[in-house]
């Protein structure tokens, strides 16, 4: 079994040098564009932690390719066994209303599947990390805590952990079907699925087509490497082999535990709003 250290380290520092150019721009009064086709806002931030982000992979590890948001080029997934996923600013919204809950992501796929992950919010020195299949950790506050999901199976029961910039009709029919009443508000797609691999929430829906594989690459390496599942909003993993890029089937991110009885519930509701086939 490759143990992926020298990439975990690799990448952890890339992650916390791009932390540092976030928090540069963070404070100063930046410009904010949208994107051309109503893609979001972007800002010198995302570029800038994108090239460093890039750049620096492509010097450590040569024979490998890199996928990246605000890079034009996406074709390295199909090209390369081996491909990097790299959101550099992930929760733009976030850092435009500067609540802090914004993150840089940084994954690896293997064949396609998702072997190792980074998450670092730079607000709060908060650092995800994990390998699937061998565990994962979370450093904050000058502590490193091994990562392990919640075993809680009772939907009922369950902690949901909610966008702060949208809300869906869908999200609400499975709180009531599930008889969710927990609740917590967070941003970027990488903070909310490491709140699941640190056993502070259970659950967590994405129920738009419009988050892309960068989105998602880091946070399901992290979230698999403390037991936890990812999938679409039919039950299925996605592939990271750049045959589709779009997570155009939303996201699912549960504990094991209670994904057996929350997935077809998900699944029921996603197919009635036309989000699967």
């Amino acid at each position: 079994m490759t143990s992926f250290g020298t990439e975990l380290d690799t990448s952890r520092r890339i992650a916390r040098e791009a932390g540092a150019l976030l928090l540069q721009v963070y404070a100063t009064p930046f410009a904010v564009e949208n994107k051309a086709g109503g893609l979001g806002p972007v800002t010198e931030a995302d570029t800038r932690a994108n090239a460093l982000i890039v750049e620096a992979l492509h010097r450590a590890f040569p024979g490998d390719g890199v996928v990246a948001e605000e890079s034009d080029d996406t074709s390295a997934a199909r090209r390369f066994e081996r491909c990097w996923f790299v959101d550099p600013l992930d929760g733009t919204q976030e850092f435009v209303h500067r609540n802090g809950e914004f993150a840089i992501h940084i994954g690896l796929a293997v064949g396609g599947r998702p072997a190792l992950g980074v998450v670092y919010r730079p607000v709060g020195d908060l650092l995800y990390s994990g390998v699937v299949g061998q565990g994962g950790f979370v450093e904050a506050a000058g502590e490193r805590r091994e990562l392990r999901v919640s075993d809680v199976a009772e939907p009922s029961a369950l902690r949901l952990v909610v966008s702060r910039s949208h809300r869906a009709k869908l999200t609400d029919q499975v709180v009531a079907r599930l008889g969710i009443t927990q609740e917590r508000e967070s941003g970027s797609v990488g903070v909310k699925c490491g709140l699941l691999a640190e056993a502070a929430a259970d659950l967590y829906l994405h129920v738009s087509p419009k988050s892309y594989r960068w989105d998602n690459c880091a946070p399901e390496a992290v979230l698999r490497s403390a037991g936890g599942i990812l999938t679409d909003l039919g039950g299925t993993p996605y592939r990271y082999d750049g045959s589709e890029l779009q997570n155009v089937r939303g996201l699912l991110a549960c504990n094991a535990a209670a994904f057996p009885r929350v997935q077809p519930v998900v699944a029921a509701f996603a197919q009635e709003a036309g989000l699967l086939p």
